[in-house]
């Protein structure tokens, strides 16, 4: 991020309005292109830009409360620039077919979509997809995504989400990759160049689209669209860098946040779309409200529809999404001098480039491909991928006495609502997904190992409160209660376990229960679950307990009394087969987790680089006058980086090759790895950097690198990381970018809590 006069930054941030420069047009590097979109645009009325700003839905489904109506009209007037909810083939090239035959200037639409992980062959959850620490793997399910989502008409995703989130109990926290910004920054990165490919002249590119800038997932009490405050300097730190690495990355279209930033909701604030988003970081493609973002505004109290319409596309809004302010008010509030001509024109004018790069004018049905459709979509290859990528972020939380893997003749009791059940695996936002192609766990399980002898049982709905099950039924939960009575569901279940050598037990959230709009306050299991695991924990049959949720859960029971727990996630179309590779040992799980398990609730938020404070407490004493709880330790259940292996590995102390760091050099921190264990697998080796003495305060420890080896049993290998002076800047208190003299701890391990450290000097 560029520097910028600190004093002028802040002002502008703390009044949302520019102190640093209005809107300008981008300088194009395209003659060609810049003589096309200036001929267009000389031909087009008022009404025509305008109309290209404006973005309906039409299709399928709806992902809010309104389905815009008088689509078909208004693409034939030449007042929709693009729709989403619209894919396949036969549809895409109808609502086309209207725009480039019946409108007077034949202008492409764009189509959109929710892609958030995959398209038709869906991939495990986006948070799920972080803990596989993994961006090769993760770059492919984007590009797999975008080859499906191309060959079904479809030409733009509002993915990926890189929020910062502290807090599950943020539902959309399943939509992004946790609480690390130099993780969520790689992650994000990886996702653009998967949809977009390395050109948007590809049949197969998909515009990517970085949302929600910014801070949504900071949204207070966890608690969806609601407000977020902060300080500038943590802003920069923090939470702004995975939108910036993902811009750097090449995305070509973002989309505003909900939440207000200094008291101005993102869709209309200047100094956020304008100044930072493109004057700072040299954005140069186009800006998407959220669903309804813009006539949200007047709820927020800016002003009725005209007002917050002028004050979104002057800030650098360019397309509304559903709410037809733009297309009802702008060309009033141009009669009426509250904005000029060159707001719409620039807004017009960054549409229309975009669909001259993707040659949509050159082609305006390239996405419209039936046979493409038949070959991309769904293909045994697709889902050997997701299967793999599935098996890769699951975490292993617990494995007494290796109890895990499974034997491939044992015979177990299958229990819980979520051991065959189809309609959850795909998780949320799974939005073109088809649950019933899902594989659940028990036909998973029967496709590995034939011979292994199965007892099912339910043992419980999955969700019994009425109040919970009402809300999500609305939403498409499709939960029914069972036949049988709680108490007899147990009762089988209990019987079930009795006559197995082993009880694997799948239990967790309803897909329904994570994503837009799904905050929780209590992360337990629900109760009539707790109750069922709390009965066959007194079968004393070993259990094996398999996890399926959006977010961090607060399971101090569960580790207490369970010997293995394994977290799955929402792994997608291929579920049930990936957790029996993992379950039966055909992969060995080696996901880390990317967002911390509390204790309890009390702690949240909880994420592992936070800032000291002038009384610490050491985790042991009983001193009263230091910060901590008096119910309850500091610690979470499982810090970040954690996750267990079938193998164990031992790493090294860190050994430096020199203790002076001076600018313009690095120096090495090494360790040695060793697979100590029975099984080869995969190790995510971290490093961490504190920096001890700043001109602010620093967090204990930050992500600073992190290298994924595979090792076979008895295997050892030496790990390198170079660190230099750029991996220690920071945003001081004048927002300047900088790395400071003097001491610093270098950390390595297995996770954020179990490392070996050494210090080291950054020398001026």
């Amino acid at each position: 991020m560029k520097r910028i006069n600190s004093l002028l930054l802040l002002t502008a941030l703390l009044t949302g309005g520019s102190a640093i420069g209005q809107q300008k047009a981008a300088v194009s590097k395209d003659p060609k292109m810049d003589a096309f979109v200036n001929e267009l645009m000389s031909r087009m009325t008022i009404e025509e830009k305008i109309g290209q700003l404006n973005l309906p839905a039409v299709g399928f489904d709806v992902t809010g409360p309104i389905l815009s109506e008088g689509v078909d009209e208004k693409i034939d007037q030449g007042l929709v620039g693009g729709v989403f909810n619209t894919f396949t083939p036969q549809a895409v090239r109808k609502l086309q077919q209207r725009a480039v035959t019946n409108s007077r200037l034949k202008i492409p639409l764009l189509f959109g979509y929710d892609v958030v992980h995959g398209h038709k062959t869906i991939f495990p959850i986006p948070l799920a997809l972080s803990t596989s620490w993994d961006m090769d793997l993760i770059e492919k399910s984007a590009r797999i995504a975008a080859r499906e989502a191309s060959a079904d008409g479809l030409n733009w995703t509002f993915s990926p989400m890189v929020d910062i989130s502290r807090d599950p109990r943020w539902g959309r926290m399943s939509e992004g990759s946790g609480e690390d910004p130099y993780l969520g920054g790689l992650i994000g990165a990886a996702m653009v160049k998967g949809y977009q490919t390395n050109s948007l002249a590809n049949r197969d590119a998909i515009l990517a689209c970085v949302k929600h800038f910014a801070l949504y997932g900071a949204a207070e009490a966890g608690r969806d669209y609601n407000t977020t405050d902060m300080s500038p300097i943590r802003m920069y730190n923090e939470y702004l860098p995975p939108y910036k690495a993902a811009i750097d990355a090449g995305a070509e279209t973002v989309m505003v946040s909900f939440n207000d930033i200094n008291g101005v909701p993102a869709t209309a604030n200047h100094w956020l779309l304008t100044d930072l988003l493109r004057n700072q970081w040299g954005f140069k493609g186009f800006v998407v409200s959220d669903y309804t973002g813009v006539s949200e505004l007047v709820a927020h109290g800016l002003g009725d529809l005209q007002t917050v319409s002028a004050r979104s596309v002057s800030a650098g809004t360019d397309m509304d999404m559903v709410s037809e302010g733009f297309l009802k008010t702008l060309k009033k509030s141009l009669d009426e001098k509250k904005i000029g001509i060159d707001v719409i024109d620039l807004a017009c004018r960054r549409i229309l480039e975009m669909k001259y790069r993707m040659g949509l004018f050159a082609d305006p049905f390239k996405y419209v491909d039936e046979k493409r459709a038949e070959t991309e979509i769904l293909s045994a290859a697709n889902r050997n991928d997701a299967r793999k990528i599935a098996a890769a972020s699951m975490v292993l939380l617990k494995n007494e006495n290796q109890l895990l893997p499974l034997r491939k003749n044992a015979k177990i009791a299958l229990i819980g609502p979520l051991a065959d059940n189809q309609r959850d695996m795909i998780g949320n936002w799974s939005a073109a997904g088809d649950w019933k192609k899902a594989v659940s766990v028990m036909t998973g399980l029967k496709n590995m190992a034939p011979d292994l002898k199965i007892v099912y049982a339910k043992g419980a709905n999955l969700v019994d409160d009425p109040h919970i099950l009402k809300q999500i039924n609305a939403n498409g939960a499709e939960i029914h209660a069972d036949s049988k009575s709680p108490d007899e569901l147990i009762l089988d279940a209990v019987k079930a376990a009795k006559e197995a050598e082993i009880a694997v037990v799948v239990l967790g959230e309803s897909a329904i229960m994570g994503g837009e709009a799904t905050s929780r306050t209590n992360l337990d299991l629900l109760p009539n679950q707790q109750k069922l695991l709390k009965a066959l924990k007194e079968t004393g049959k070993p259990i094996v307990l398999v996890l399926m949720n959006s977010r961090p859960l607060t399971l101090t029971w569960e580790d207490e009394n369970i010997p293995a727990i394994l977290e799955t996630w929402f792994a997608g179309t291929e579920a049930g087969n990936a957790i029996a590779d993992v379950l039966m040992g055909n992969y060995n799980p080696a996901g880390k987790l990317t967002a911390t398990f509390p204790r309890n609730m009390g702690q949240i938020p909880l994420y592992y680089n936070h800032k000291s404070t002038g009384r610490p407490y050491n985790g042991v004493s009983n001193e009263k006058f230091v910060s901590r709880y008096i119910d309850s330790s500091n610690d979470p259940l499982y810090p970040f980086g954690y996750g267990l292996s079938y193998t164990t590995f031992s790493i090294s102390p860190v050994k430096l090759n020199r203790t002076d760091l001076q600018k313009g050099r690095n120096l090495e921190a090494a360790v040695e790895v060793k697979n100590t264990g029975k099984y080869d697998g995969h190790e995510v080796v971290q490093l961490y950097i504190q920096d001890i003495y700043g001109s602010v305060t620093r967090p204990v420890k930050e992500l600073k690198g992190f290298q994924k080896i595979f090792l076979k049993k008895g295997e050892s290998k030496k790990v390198i990381f170079k660190i230099d002076e750029e991996m220690l800047r920071f945003y001081n208190s004048e927002l300047k970018h900088v790395a400071e003299p003097g001491d610093f701890n270098v950390f390595i391990g297995s996770n954020s809590r179990d490392v070996s450290q050494a210090t080291f000097k950054l020398s001026n």
